[in-house]
């Protein structure tokens, strides 16, 4: 995404002005809209399993598709669409860095050789098959390796740490972003079912919920619909996949830095954006609860989940922005390629999954 992680610029370009206070509120106003659809009690906003209500639609997409309709439908100032696009690009790299404080390191050991194994290969699968289809299909090297990304650890926050090694453009990451998150969806409401048709035992749906769908709290939804030892297990897989987002980060950054071909010798030291640094801190700080309790006269709160959930709000508002500067002529033309690449890389993930299922569980 362009200005998250960039060369710095010549001294000499001109000053430029000031945004007004009052171009940030559309995007502040979109996230609060998003935040009221996000806890509607209706489906498929939310989901009534055995532990309780779900909410599988996070109020970030909900923010995206948002803000694209307001920027469509109504006149908005120059200022208020050229603020959107400076706000996200400040607040993305806080929103990856935030997105640490809930991770747990020592969760890859806990999940089981075979299940790690299985969660492996399949991120790889559907990386590789992200690549490949989208360049039989011409789509842009940038929006396939997001939409591999998304498809392979966890939608939304993988695709916005991804697109700065890339150097993707916001279009790229609208592009992605809807067609990841849709697809979510799809196989949120289909996985359920379609394991009851195959008779997968709790612990098989489990690994495949946990490797096939794409953000944390869809997989929460369709694992707990199935079982609750299901649920649990889906979770834990999920929580390794989205673990495993800071190596992906490493290996893209050093391919993409080849892909590129420059003479000039790669700084290995500079290839890996700062918010990465700050994501593995805070993730280590997690997991080894070096995190305080902080303690108020209403209640005690865990610094770590304080910290996730304003990473979460951070996300909303960064892709409330992001929704205020599409342009939908523009999706109209190229988004059809795009969710063609990510539905078919779905596709092989899933058939991918329930093979070694099937041959290692």
């Amino acid at each position: 995404m362009e200005g998250i992680h960039q060369l710095p610029k010549a001294l000499d370009q001109p000053a430029v002005p000031a945004t007004p206070w009052w171009a940030y509120v559309p995007a502040v106003l979109v996230t609060l809209l998003a935040y009221g659809l996000h806890y509607l009690p209706v489906p498929p906003f939310r989901v009534m399993a055995g532990e309780g209500a779900r909410y599988p639609v996070s109020a970030a997409i909900i923010a995206m598709v948002a803000g694209v309709l307001v920027r469509n439908l109504f006149p908005l100032p120059a200022p208020a669409i050229e603020s959107a696009k400076g706000l996200a690009r400040r607040v993305i790299p806080v929103t990856i860095v935030l997105t640490g404080a809930g991770l747990n390191l020592l969760r890859v050991a806990s999940v089981g050789s075979r299940a790690l194994l299985i969660t492996v290969v399949c991120m790889a699968v559907s990386m590789m098959a992200s690549i490949w289809i989208g360049r039989a299909l011409g789509v842009l090297h940038r929006t396939r390796m997001l939409i591999g990304a998304g498809t392979a650890i966890c939608g939304t926050s993988a695709i916005v740490a991804v697109a700065p090694l890339v150097e993707a453009d916001d279009q790229d990451l609208m592009l992605s972003i809807g067609t990841v998150n849709i697809l979510g969806l799809v196989l949120m409401f289909l996985l359920p079912a379609l394991g009851g048709l195959l008779h997968l035992r709790d612990d098989m749906f489990g690994v495949w919920a946990g490797t096939t769908i794409h953000a944390v709290p869809q997989v929460v939804a369709a694992g707990f619909a199935y079982s609750a030892s299901a649920g649990a297990l889906a979770t834990l897989v999920k929580l390794v996949r989205v673990t495993l987002l800071a190596p992906l980060l490493v290996i893209l950054g050093l391919v993409h830095a080849r892909r590129r071909g420059s003479s000039v010798a790669i700084q290995y030291s500079k290839l890996i954006p700062p918010f990465v640094y700050g994501f593995m801190a805070l993730a280590l700080c997690n997991t080894f609860g070096l995190f305080p309790v902080l303690q108020f006269r209403f209640g005690a709160y865990a610094l770590s989940d304080v910290l996730t959930n304003v990473g979460e709000l951070l996300l909303t508002l960064s892709m409330a922005a992001m929704g205020l500067e599409v342009n939908v002529r523009f999706l109209a033309h190229t988004g059809g390629r795009a969710v063609l690449t990510g539905t078919a890389a779905s596709v092989v993930l899933c058939l991918t999954s329930l093979l070694l299922i099937r041959l290692f569980l």
